[in-house]
């Protein structure tokens, strides 16, 4: 039986571990903790095992379990939607896609959760959102775990992920299975499994990361009155909320402060960000949150004592995690580039199309305008299978904004509907090569 079954540290086995910890270690360190061999309770055998529930690993498994395959979804959070719902970000950009996406958006319209008025993106209820992912994987039977984190993988061979290692109030756990789709967003499972990488752009400098929060007390009509909001495409409140904000002596860490509505009587905050930001660093993650959640109460409290259109405004949450916008891009066997972006490039195993322009927030408080952007209008653009197919092993996929792509390119795919597009094309990637009994790399279109 699976629960006897261990995967044993340390021991002469076919198995080989592979983490996240330094290497090259030196004799003698007083500075290092080496642990005693232990075993690992292997807690379950899948086909397809998708690593992240946000908007790419919701749809991996989804695609993954409505085909029949037996799939695993680890989240670390305590919902599903990632950065939609734990991360208060309940807008989807470039949101008109098909497939599991418009399903999605069709969903919500008919729980009456979204927001009444057009807006630039397709604004959503977050707890509908959260009730709505639940029951969908239910539905298909997703096998799905909250508050559990992979911390590592073992490979039978140096192409080859056997088993996908966890941490959880459950203990350490392994978990077989034969396809891993990586949704972590960080590329965590491609980095713990030896995966090549870039990370940020030439310089290595990444783009900064957000704590977004959940208002209420404000009336839609009295802010679009005073244009302090986005409601359409043609109104631009950003340079009237900074001089607002500067007025009152406050200048926020984000010089483009916006506020987006998500019913008429709620909507959420971004005006934060955090330079600097190390995303592979608990205590960076955890130092950049706090100042995060500090400065955007600051805020609020701010515009309350300013009385008006502000008097009644209060924080109703601030988000469960900090939204990072890049960390690792992982290798891939196709490398999405500015020039697609520009050239509008079109391919033959392409999995999704964006139409999204660059968007490459400020690189530092000292670079307010960002990366220097290309000459040139962005194009509608293909994202092809490959891109989501690792390089360096066989069995694993990549979906959302950890495939293979250039620093500015990424800028552009990373929002979330496109991300739930190439979620679906992984996890649909994964069982068709079960099927066939290739890797995803060799499989036949």
């Amino acid at each position: 039986m699976l629960r006897r079954q261990f995967l044993r540290y340390g021991v002469a086995t076919p198995v080989a571990l592979a983490s996240a910890s330094l290497r090259g270690e030196e004799p003698g360190r007083t500075d290092i903790l080496e642990e005693e061999k232990r075993s690992v309770p292997i807690a379950g055998a899948y086909d397809v095992i998708v690593c992240g529930g946000g908007p790419a690993g919701v749809c991996a498994a989804l695609a993954s379990a409505r085909s029949g395959a037996k799939t695993l979804l680890l989240e670390t959070n305590g919902c599903l939607g990632g950065i939609w719902t734990a991360g208060i970000l309940p807008w989807i950009i470039n949101h008109n896609q098909p497939g599991i996406l418009a399903e999605l958006k069709s969903n919500l319209q008919e729980r009456e959760a979204v927001f009444p008025f057009p807006t630039p993106s397709f604004a959503f209820d977050i707890e509908q959102m959260k009730l709505l992912l639940e029951e969908l994987c239910d539905e298909a039977k997703v096998d799905f775990l909250f508050h559990t984190r992979v911390v590592a993988t073992a490979k039978s061979d140096e192409r080859t992920i056997s088993h996908v290692i966890t941490e959880s109030k459950s203990g350490r756990q392994a978990w077989t299975g034969k396809r891993i789709v990586d949704c972590t967003g960080d590329g965590d499972v491609a980095a713990f499994s030896g995966c090549g990488f870039d990370v940020g752009n030439a310089e290595g400098t990444m783009q900064p990361g957000s704590l977004n929060i959940l208002v209420g007390g404000l009336d839609f009509d009295k802010l679009k009155e005073h244009n302090y909001i986005r409601h359409s495409r043609d109104v631009d409140s950003k340079p009237r909320l900074l001089t607002l904000l500067r007025s009152l002596g406050i200048e926020p860490s984000y010089n483009s402060p916006s506020i987006f509505p998500i019913r008429k009587d709620l909507f959420w905050f971004m005006m934060h960000h955090g330079y600097d930001l190390r995303f592979d660093d608990v205590r960076s993650i955890t130092r950049h949150t706090v100042e995060g959640r500090r400065e955007m109460h600051h805020i609020v409290d701010t515009l309350r004592a300013a009385g008006g259109v502000w008097k009644n405004l209060r924080v109703l949450g601030t988000a469960a995690q900090l939204g990072i916008r890049e960390a690792r891009r992982i290798h891939g066997l196709y490398t999405v580039t500015v020039d697609d972006i520009l050239n509008g490039v079109r391919h033959e195993d392409a999995v999704c199309r964006v139409n999204f322009g660059f968007d490459a927030h400020a690189l530092g408080a000292d670079r307010p305008h960002g990366e220097k952007r290309p000459t040139g209008k962005a194009q509608p653009y293909d994202i092809p299978a490959r891109a989501l197919m690792a390089k360096d092993v066989d069995n694993l996929l990549l979906a959302g904004r950890c495939i293979s792509g250039d620093f500015l390119s990424h800028s552009s795919y990373r929002v979330t509907g496109p991300a739930a597009v190439l979620g679906e094309a992984a996890g649909t990637i994964a069982v068709n090569s079960i099927e066939q009994n290739v890797p995803p790399q060799k499989l036949r279109r």
